[in-house]
């Protein structure tokens, strides 16, 4: 109950605060190439449940990407607008929508499309004993996993056999550890990431 009031409150002022951010970005990438301001995609929830993702368009339209392409390291697609709010994490800024639904929390293991928890699937449904998150360690951790894709031969092999596991490993020692202090600990760690990039 405490953590979800916690994501409810910051949640709400984060987007209070953050929308004279949110709205030039959205007219930014509605004006650069006239798609749709929101790039929306089908992750895997709570309990294995489906749901969808809201995150501000970073990359020029892929009518596949919805159902969980893979693209990572090729930044080809990239935007102008998109390669700035993905820096910044700008870009995650409207998955606050789904924590104030629900769908997600402030802080927990970071969401994947089926494909990806179809490959570990007894591990995920340990994981998905939580509600996802906006932020974690492994977020913290491979906060740079588009550029380790790019210099490998294979990204999705490296993703499935190298990161994903650790990831995994991450998700669950948070799930045996997790508190609420851990979880602002988790906050401002991932303020400063971001900070520290700039």
């Amino acid at each position: 109950m405490i953590k979800r009031t916690f994501d409810i409150l910051l949640s709400a002022l984060g987007l209070i605060i953050l929308l004279p951010v949110a709205v030039p970005i959205a007219l930014i990438i509605y004006i650069d190439d006239r798609g749709p301001v929101f790039f929306r995609q089908k992750r895997v929830g709570l309990n294995l449940q489906p749901f969808t993702l809201y995150k501000f368009r970073s990359m020029t339209i892929n009518k596949n990407s919805s159902e969980g392409s893979f693209d990572a390291g090729n930044q080809s697609r990239v935007t102008g607008i998109g390669k700035l709010i993905r820096k910044t994490k700008l870009d995650e800024l409207p998955q606050l929508i789904n924590v104030l639904k629900g769908d997600m929390s402030l802080v927990g293991p970071r969401p994947e499309v089926k494909k990806w928890v179809d490959v570990y699937p007894q591990q995920w449904a340990f994981v998905l004993t939580v509600k996802p998150g906006i932020t974690d360690n492994a977020a913290i951790l491979f906060r740079n996993e588009e550029e380790i894709l790019s210099r490998v031969t294979n990204p999705e092999n490296h993703y499935k056999e190298i990161i994903l596991p650790q990831k995994l490993n991450i998700y669950s020692k948070y799930i045996n550890n997790h508190s609420f202090t851990g979880d602002l600990e988790i906050i401002i760690k991932t303020i400063y990431s971001i900070l520290k990039r700039q």
